[in-house]
């Protein structure tokens, strides 16, 4: 069994117990236009003033848990963050954080919570931000996300109301500056609006048709 399609709760984790019923307290009261799924990529742009700008105007709200793989993103969307809400697109990210995992692992993974996703709310339009590249220079990590980012980009292809949108962070000589991202692998304020800018404009675009 691939274990990034088995939908899991962290073990002995209180504090993303605590997360997770506040998103899905926050779905019962609001009505989003945009919601963001995911883990640390997504979560950590709210501390950064693109979120003020671009996201909040658009109605948006923000389910992301840092240190979230497919799995534990997947119990989330079957158990309650999407049961009350309508939102009209959905912008997910995860797989980063798989790092154990195969790029067909990690793939099923992803596009097992986007099947999720649209059998729960089946006129949201789907834009999952393929993995970010980490490190400053090439490595096998890197390697194990553009991976993932090519079988995932073919299989949507033929999905309905899905994309996929790979950032685009790298240097012209393959390397990754800490302009873009302090650790090599969390955006910075640049790195963030290098990746949403474009993202905003499409949300934009499919929120106005």
């Amino acid at each position: 069994m691939n274990p990034c399609i088995v939908p899991t709760i962290p073990f002995n984790d209180e504090e993303w117990k605590i997360q997770h019923k506040r998103y899905v307290a926050e779905a019962k009261t609001q009505d989003p236009n945009v919601i963001l799924i995911g883990a640390s990529i997504i979560q950590l742009i709210q501390c950064y003033p693109i979120w003020n700008d671009k996201f909040v105007p658009l109605n948006s709200l923000n389910f992301g848990i840092c240190g979230d793989r497919t799995q534990d993103v997947l119990w989330r969307v079957q158990n309650g963050i999407l049961d009350h809400i309508t939102p009209k697109v959905c912008i997910l990210n995860v797989g980063s954080n798989n790092v154990d995992n195969t790029p067909v692992e990690i793939s099923e993974g992803i596009l097992a919570i986007v099947g999720e996703i649209q059998s729960k709310l089946p006129d949201c339009y789907i834009i999952i931000i393929g993995i970010l590249p980490r490190g400053p220079y090439p490595n096998p990590l890197r390697i194990l996300g553009t991976q993932v980012n090519e079988i995932v980009g073919e299989k949507v292809k033929s999905i309905s109301k899905v994309e996929l949108f790979k950032p685009h962070l790298l240097q012209p000589d393959g390397t990754l500056s800490q302009e873009d991202a302090m650790d090599y692998l969390h955006p910075t304020e640049i790195g963030y609006r290098k990746i949403f800018n474009p993202i905003f404009e499409r949300v934009k675009n499919i929120l106005e048709n």
